[in-house]
């Protein structure tokens, strides 16, 4: 074995070894732990949940989930082939959290550590950029239940590279049959496929043949995806039935607001698929072009030049998808409402990250000084990604533990004393996740998609309320994924923790919908001052230390006299 083999096994083990302590406090804390709220406790956690509690894992394309909104589709909550559904069955909820977060870390790293070994900076020489980059790239904080949608192109972009190159084996077909197994089609893959598709048109369009290995790896892929995402096929295709993404208008932004968004994407990134590239990753991509530029070796690295660019113009892409200049189009072709272009920035983490290793490699080719710096460049990186822990950036905010709140909402239930399916609730200043996540039956949700006709039923709930506020009016009207019970006072505020002095003043709420849909119990976070009018009587308050909420249980007194006589 030579020096360079054991020097590379040793930065490889070192890598391991810091995605195990990053991973650490999953294990240790689990419901003691702190982890990302949006898109997460809010959502996806609960989501799980109430899917493998409902006897619907395996239930029909057209069939109901009837603890949500009075039977939400079931096909809003994905298909049963996502490894990440059987995660979140079969375990408990931060052990399933904690594997797939190792998963998908694992996975990312040796996809890029090959992708780059193998194809962008090959050569012995360069380990110590292949390994460090590429558990740069594992530690981002990506989205959780985005699984490997985007950790995982490196991966899959090594398997289409050796297969173009005509040196795919078994092993990169396997890579193209399991990746979709723990990753979403609309949540990264379709946009990395069809740059996969533009890839090999080009290299048609520049005469280097038509390559069907690597045309049938990709149609390949895309086939297992479709079967995989069955449901979501089957929806697209089938389903004639208005949802809520049919009033999703994305096409909004002045002009300037879409240059702005465009440089505010470029340096800072996106929630979803956050690269924390601004502090060093950034300075060393222009230093690396101004290297590049200096000594006239486009042609040598072309590769970097291509990577640099597409990073912009994906950011300039994300932008320009808000542009209200798109109107026309958009009325003309209903599905560029309904899918979210926009996401091809989905595809930067990859771009980004790769860049950097290649910047790496061009800044320590200019002397001793600048090795070091590049080195240096590398290090601070991995330590400003360490400061991006979730225990560390979500400090504040409450535990899983105190999030969802089993002891408190175990309280309510016995409390009401009824089996839970047989009523139904809805929440005040408080993820409606929550209570699904206790198994209550809720009238109001998040959800990428519920039908549309249901949207409209709730809005006359709280119509009274969106009239008071343009910013919570549009955000329902305009999109309506969340479909909460919105207040004018708390406006798009549905974190209300149990020390908060506030009471909801003025409220007005359209009780006698909210019980023709079945409604019985608001669960709020904060007293209501005119609960009479609104015809609400308060039943009792509960409070817990374990609990990040205080819960004013009000009963609608249509419900209290039908339930007295």
């Amino acid at each position: 074995m030579s020096s360079e083999t054991k020097k590379e096994q040793k930065l490889i083990f070192f890598a391991l070894l810091v995605l195990a302590i990053y991973l650490s406090p999953l294990f240790i804390l689990q419901e003691n732990a702190h982890i990302r709220v949006h898109d997460n406790l809010d959502s996806n956690l609960a989501w799980y949940k109430v899917l493998a509690k409902s006897g619907e894992m395996f239930g029909p394309v057209n069939g109901m989930i009837p603890q949500i909104i009075n039977g939400v589709p079931r096909n809003t909550f994905g298909t049963e082939f996502s490894l990440i559904v059987w995660l979140y069955a079969l375990f408990p909820t931060m052990i399933a959290y904690g594997i797939s977060q190792a998963i998908t870390r694992i996975v990312a790293f040796f996809g890029m550590y090959l992708l780059l070994k193998k194809h962008f900076l090959p050569g012995d020489n360069w380990s110590f950029y292949q390994v460090s980059a590429a558990l740069a790239f594992a530690l981002t904080p990506f989205w959780p239940s985005g699984m490997l949608s985007t950790l995982g192109m490196p991966l899959a972009l090594w398997a289409f590279l050796n297969i173009r190159k005509s040196q795919g084996t078994a092993k990169d077909y396997v890579t193209l049959t399991l990746l979709p197994l723990y990753s979403s089609i609309v949540l990264g893959f379709f946009f990395f496929l069809s740059a996969m598709g533009i890839f090999w048109l080009v290299d048609v369009i520049r005469g280097k043949g038509w390559n069907i290995r690597f045309l049938f790896s990709i149609v390949y892929m895309i086939f297992i995806f479709m079967i995989v995402e069955y449901r979501l096929v089957y929806s697209f295709l089938f389903v004639s039935e208005a949802n809520s993404r049919d009033e999703y208008f994305h096409a909004h932004l002045p002009l300037w607001r879409a240059i702005r968004l465009t440089f505010k994407n470029y340096v800072l990134g996106h929630t979803h698929v956050m690269t924390v590239h601004t502090l060093f990753i950034l300075p060393a991509t222009f230093i690396a072009l101004y290297f590049i530029y200096k000594k006239k070796i486009w042609k040598q690295e072309k590769l970097y030049v291509f990577l640099f660019t597409l990073n912009f113009a994906l950011s300039l892409w994300y932008a320009f998808w808000f542009y209200k200049g798109w109107v026309p189009i958009t009325k003309r072709f209903h599905f560029m409402d309904t899918f979210n272009f926009a996401r091809y920035h989905f595809l930067r983490p990859l771009v980004i990250y790769a860049s950097f290793a290649l910047a790496l490699k061009i800044i320590s080719l200019q002397g001793k000084s600048w090795a070091k710096t590049a080195k240096w460049f590398v290090v601070l990186q991995l330590l400003v990604l360490g400061l991006f822990n979730d225990e560390i950036i979500y400090h504040q905010k409450p535990t899983v533990k105190e999030f969802y709140a089993e002891d408190l909402f175990k309280e309510v239930k016995e409390y009401i004393g009824l089996p839970q399916k047989n009523y139904r609730v809805a929440s005040i200043g408080i993820h409606p996740a929550v209570s699904q996540y206790n198994g209550f039956y809720t009238l109001d949700t998040y959800n990428n998609f519920y039908p549309l006709t249901y949207k409209h039923q709730f809005r006359k709930i709280i119509e009274k309320e969106l009239a008071k506020n343009k910013t919570v009016r549009t955000y329902f009207d305009k999109w309506g994924g969340r479909c909460y019970l919105f207040t004018a006072q708390l406006g798009k505020r549905y974190m209300i923790k149990k020390d908060s002095k506030r009471h909801l003043k003025d409220l007005q709420l359209n009780t006698a919908v909210f019980n023709q849909l079945g409604g019985q119990y608001i669960f709020s976070a904060l007293p209501i001052d005119n609960a009479e009018e609104n015809q609400l009587s308060l039943e009792k308050v509960f409070k817990s230390k374990n609990s990040a909420w205080k819960i004013y249980l009000y009963k609608t007194i249509e419900t209290s006299e039908v339930m007295t006589r």
